[in-house]
């Protein structure tokens, strides 16, 4: 047997090939969308993706799995688990085989057991992977969202992301069952996620690629001896705001992600053409740093720089229904950066722009230190807004200013006053930055940006509030 993990940093997200290398079949799980890196492991190790699967309808990308079992011409296999409700739409058309929970793959010699593992999805299946030439006892379990290292899937998505009200409680419950049978397998099985540090799926991923069932009992606070009660209440506890765009992501990946055919480089647009594209009311992104744009940009554009953080902004503030255009400081990158707004489903780009081309009248925004800021405070002639996280403003934020998370800024400006003059601020300067972009898009002349952020208020020993849920 033949395993090989491939990880996505920019997602924090975890995919497998796994291979019988005497029949040379392959199954793939969990893929994204970049299918090609499959496809070339495979015929480098002398196989031929025979399978694809995946352990659930995912929240922070858009999955391969359609694309992949379409190009090669594999078996695809999806949970028909979790009711009506959360069925892969696709998955008849598609002329996917349905899994239940004891259901078996036999991909060559090597059999995967089906496991249904419901808490951070209804429909979420695991994989017990034996590798039967060698014992009948099975090697691993690839988890996808369901055991991480050092934590578990949040069962909190369906309805923060997808709007199910009232899922929250009965979706943690249902994960404490899960984990509870789960416990019964041998501890020396090894765990492979679906995501390590960073992902949004959990609350403290390990960046360790890998565990086992023995280690996380004693290492993973939800695998401890806790009553349900307890579990419930810690395991919805702290949970970071989803990206706003995890709802899109459902549902892409639940209704059917469109076909690519590859990843494809956008048409080239002079600069001229951007006073048309923003007075025919297009959504233009330009990509440079921050300080670069805050030194001269074009009216209407938003900024999102091209950074570790890119595919969480802009999949929270790009519109997936309609066209989108982009502006690049570096003509080398845009491949790459094509592909991670493909990898979120982003896949309208109308035209790319070079930003070094860009003349004319050009805005900036103003950079405010933090003593200047008081001052102003003090004096009542500034709007201050928070745009970080709800649990980080909690925890603790300027007297008297509001919280207005960045993604959920565009669907809140009529909270703001006009002609007053408006300051924002994150923790160090990054989402601040994208958000005074924001809101000068959208008419508010009178903006700045806060030097810093919350950590240089917090290191210049200013006064602070704090709040609790």
């Amino acid at each position: 047997m033949l395993l090989k993990r491939f990880y996505d940093t920019k997602l924090a997200q975890a995919s497998y090939l796994i291979g019988c290398q005497r029949t040379g079949d392959a199954i793939v799980v969990d893929a994204n969308r970049d299918i090609q890196q499959y496809i070339a492991a495979a015929a480098g190790e002398e196989l031929r993706i025979t399978h694809v699967t995946e352990t659930h309808i995912h929240a922070d990308f858009v999955s391969g799995s359609r694309e992949l079992a379409n190009t090669t011409g594999a078996q695809l296999l999806l949970s028909d688990e979790g009711g009506a409700d959360w069925r892969y739409a696709f998955g008849r058309e598609s002329d996917a085989q349905l899994l239940r929970d004891g259901d078996v793959i036999m991909v060559g010699n090597v059999r995967l057991d089906v496991i249904h593992a419901p808490g951070h999805t209804p429909e979420h299946i695991v994989f017990l992977v034996t590798d039967t030439v060698t014992t009948e006892q099975a090697m691993g379990a690839l988890t996808g969202d369901f055991i991480f290292v050092g934590d578990v899937g949040r069962p909190d998505l369906l309805e923060r992301a997808a709007n199910v009200a009232g899922s929250m409680e009965a979706s943690a419950r249902a994960l404490y069952s899960s984990i509870a049978a789960f416990k019964r397998q041998p501890d020396y099985l090894q765990l492979w996620p679906g995501h390590g540090a960073g992902s949004a799926c959990g609350k403290s991923l390990g960046a360790v690629p890998s565990t086992t069932l023995g280690y996380e009992r004693i290492a993973n606070w939800a695998l401890a001896d806790i009553d349900e009660k307890e579990f419930v209440v810690t395991v919805l506890a702290g949970q970071p705001e989803p990206p706003r765009y995890f709802a899109d992501m459902k549902r892409i990946n639940r209704d059917g992600p469109a076909l690519l055919g590859g990843f494809k480089r956008p048409p080239h647009a002079s600069s001229g053409s951007l006073p048309d594209l923003l007075a025919a009311g297009a959504f233009v992104v330009d990509t440079r740093a921050a300080a670069e744009y805050a030194r001269g940009f074009v009216a209407g554009t938003i900024n999102i720089p091209f950074n570790r953080s890119f595919s969480t902004w802009a999949g929270s503030l790009i519109p997936f229904d309609r066209e989108f255009h982009l502006i690049v400081s570096d003509d080398a990158v845009l491949t790459e950066m094509v592909r991670d707004l493909a990898m979120i489903g982003l896949d309208r780009i109308g035209s790319y722009v070079d930003a070094s081309a860009i003349t004319g009248e050009l805005g900036t925004i103003a950079q405010v230190a933090v003593t200047e800021l008081a001052a102003r405070i003090g004096a009542g002639t500034v709007r201050v807004i928070d745009v970080r996280g709800r649990s980080e403003w909690h925890a603790g934020h300027l007297p008297g200013v509001p919280n207005i998370p960045l993604g959920e800024l565009p669907d809140r400006l009529a909270e703001l006053p006009a002609g007053i003059p408006i300051v924002v601020h994150c923790q160090g300067g990054g989402r601040s930055s994208i958000a005074a972009s924001v809101l000068e898009a959208h008419g508010f002349t009178n903006v700045a940006n806060l030097i810093g952020g919350y950590g240089e208020w917090v290191k210049q020993s200013l006064p602070t509030d704090r709040e609790r849920d």
